[in-house]
């Protein structure tokens, strides 16, 4: 596995640490420094977590589809897990966005504004986040392309530093406004550039001349917590939200920047606001760390969902960097609350504690994957088994009278030495007077390392009894290996007699078949722009003898039905250029000419002009049935 260069300095100066703050309570010789989870089981969940985000992933236009800065953090976070775990496998998608997206882009392409090249556009800030992605790739394959387009963005930034209250980056090239993110993007930009140039004096004093001007700035209150920005009149703290990710980047900037001067005043600084942040009246009330925007009748936008992420990114580069117990400890209850709640797919939401209205999107499960990166040790086991199951979430509408059966497959995935095998013991189980075959299996897997995990399969036969109440049922299946590798994965099987949900919500789940680059951004918003689309499947009872759906739906839609999931008619097409949602209606589609032979049918909703971002949008669904 390769490390970055700052994480080895980490490794070699953590005792310097120790001596220069004077405050560091050390672990004993051979604990877990990632806390919480074994090291196994750190490094399994954090590689289904993973996989769930980057299947997400649109390789066509290299990005998380619909929001520009917020690919570039989640792919920070992938090149987070690939340094923690040494799974190498998703390389390739970090060079296709590269090459794919460093180019010239309209308004509205990739991003609202327009990109001006070598990934900069008007907002500075989106411009240091992927300046970040850049140095991470280039630490992580050495290769100098991306070392060199963190410098050429670097430079882009460069310019909008000026004298205006005392100094500081524009957050906008309007320069409108001075804030701590972008500031805190540049001090940790440029020692990073620093730490990774031989000979280098220029970065290093831009970080320096960063890190004297946020922190006499008046942008840390009295109570030790980061608010958003100053007012351009007065150049005085605005007192506005303290968001996380301030917090956090304040906290990487100091580190980054000690890492450069080993001034012990800079781990003081870090230390102060760290504290500050877990402490009384902080970021995380309970124990778990929190958005305000968390709080009862409010709602996260879609930026907001990745705050917590960025916080816990640097947070796991302090708690390297000190060893702190308290930091550890921290950190450890992020990564189990965010497990325990996961739901059976393996998404992860918005709130880390969980709750029956949670936020469950790719934005969301990249900012909950950051906590479960920190839990895996520093130097991660290359032992580790983990376990998945597909469908996670499949839909039954069972008959009546005879049984009804679903397969589902338990996908097994392993690391080891080369040469090791590793042979796993797999148990199923289902709920009482349920069948599921084969309840025990073995499987012997042969990994080659730890950078591409080995994968094998056990096809499981589920039989659901004639009669079977709606509701969730659970069908769990445990790997273990030896005394020291074991994983439980679930899938939630949904039994069903009707059909009728709002989309974004948890309800729409089990029936999305596949979300195929699709948004939802809150309750009855689920919509399709350009090459995206949705489909849901309804497994009809094999009695039935018809079947029809209704959609509230707008905007510029198209919507096809099909027998099989491969074959589609279009049932209708938006002509007109609507964006407004001015023709919103309810219709009504019969689906008896497109039942399959096993009386399922699929539904799917796309963009009648791609070309212009305004697919269509599906507020609420139902479908119902005879026979």
């Amino acid at each position: 596995m390769i490390l970055r260069r700052s994480r080895v300095l980490r490794a070699l100066t953590a005792g310097l640490a120790s001596l220069a703050v004077g405050l560091v309570s050390s672990l004993p010789a051979g604990a877990d420094p990632g806390g919480g989870a074994d090291g196994p089981t750190a490094t399994a969940r954090a590689r289904v977590a993973a996989d769930v985000l980057m299947s997400s992933y649109e390789p066509v236009k290299a990005w998380f589809p619909s929001s520009w800065w917020n690919s570039a953090v989640a792919l920070q976070t992938i090149g987070d897990y690939t340094e923690r775990t040494g799974d190498r496998r998703y390389f390739p998608q970090l060079d296709n966005t590269f090459e794919k997206a460093k180019g010239v882009f309209p308004a509205g392409y990739l991003s609202g504004d327009p990109l001006l090249g070598n990934f900069t556009s008007r907002a500075i800030d989106d411009s240091e986040w992927w300046a970040l992605t850049w140095i991470q790739t280039y630490d992580l394959t050495k290769n100098p392309k991306y070392l060199d387009m963190a410098v050429t963005i670097a430079r882009y930034v460069e310019d909008y530093w000026d004298d205006t209250c005392g100094g500081g980056v524009w957050w906008d090239a309007e320069r409108t406004y001075k804030n701590a993110v972008t500031n805190g993007l540049w001090i940790r930009l440029t020692a990073e550039l620093h730490n990774r140039i031989p000979g280098d004096k220029h970065w290093l004093g831009r970080a320096q001349q960063g890190w004297n001007w946020f922190t006499g700035s008046g942008l840390i209150n009295a109570d030790g917590l980061v608010n958003d920005g100053l007012t351009t009149s007065t150049c005085k703290s605005n007192n506005e939200t303290v968001w996380t990710y301030n917090q956090g980047l304040a906290i990487g900037a100091g580190l980054e920047l000690w890492r450069a001067t080993r001034n012990p005043q800079l781990l003081t600084t870090v230390r102060r606001l760290a504290d500050s942040a877990i402490g009384a009246g902080g970021l995380a009330p309970n124990g778990v760390l929190t958005e305000s925007c968390e709080a009862p009748g409010k709602t996260c936008d879609d930026n907001q969902k990745q705050f917590k992420g960025i916080f816990l990114r640097y947070w796991m580069d302090l708690t390297d960097t000190t060893h702190d117990r308290r930091y550890l400890a921290f950190q450890s209850r992020q990564a189990a609350t965010v497990w325990e709640n996961r739901d059976a797919a393996g998404r992860l939401g918005l709130r880390w504690s969980g709750g029956s209205s949670n936020v469950v999107d790719w934005r969301t499960q990249a900012s909950a994957l950051s906590a479960l990166i920190a839990d895996v040790p520093a130097t991660p086991p290359v032992r580790s088994l983990s376990a998945t199951m597909t469908p996670a979430q499949p839909v039954v509408m069972a008959a009546s009278s005879s049984a009804t059966h679903i397969k589902l497959v338990a996908r097994l995935q392993a690391t080891a030495p080369a040469g090791q095998r590793i042979t796993a013991d797999v148990r199923a189980s289902a709920p009482e007077g349920w069948t599921v075959t084969p309840r025990q299996t073995t499987v012997t897997l042969r990994p080659k390392g730890n950078a591409v995990p080995v994968q094998a399969e056990v096809e499981l036969d589920v039989a659901i009894p004639g009669g079977t109440a709606d509701g969730r049922y659970p069908v769990t299946v445990t790997a273990t290996s030896g005394s020291l590798l074991k994983f439980t994965t679930q899938a939630e099987i949904l039994v069903a007699r009707s059909v009728d949900f709002d989309t974004g919500t948890a309800a729409e789940l089990p029936w999305l078949w596949d979300a195929g680059g699709s948004q939802s951004n809150g309750v009855q918003n689920r919509f399709a722009d350009g090459n995206a689309y949705f489909v849901y499947r309804f497994p009809f009872p094999s009695s039935t003898t018809s079947a029809s759906t209704t959609l509230t739906i707008d905007n510029e839609y198209v919507v096809e039905v099909s027998g099989d999931g491969r074959q589609w008619i279009t049932v209708a097409r938006e002509t007109q250029h609507v964006h407004g949602g001015e023709n919103k209606a309810t219709r009504t589609f019969d689906l008896t000419p497109h039942l399959g032979p096993d009386k399922v049918a699929y539904v799917r909703i796309s963009d009648s002009f791609p070309e212009e971002g305004w697919g269509g949008r599906l507020y609420h669904l139902s479908a119902t049935y005879t026979g």
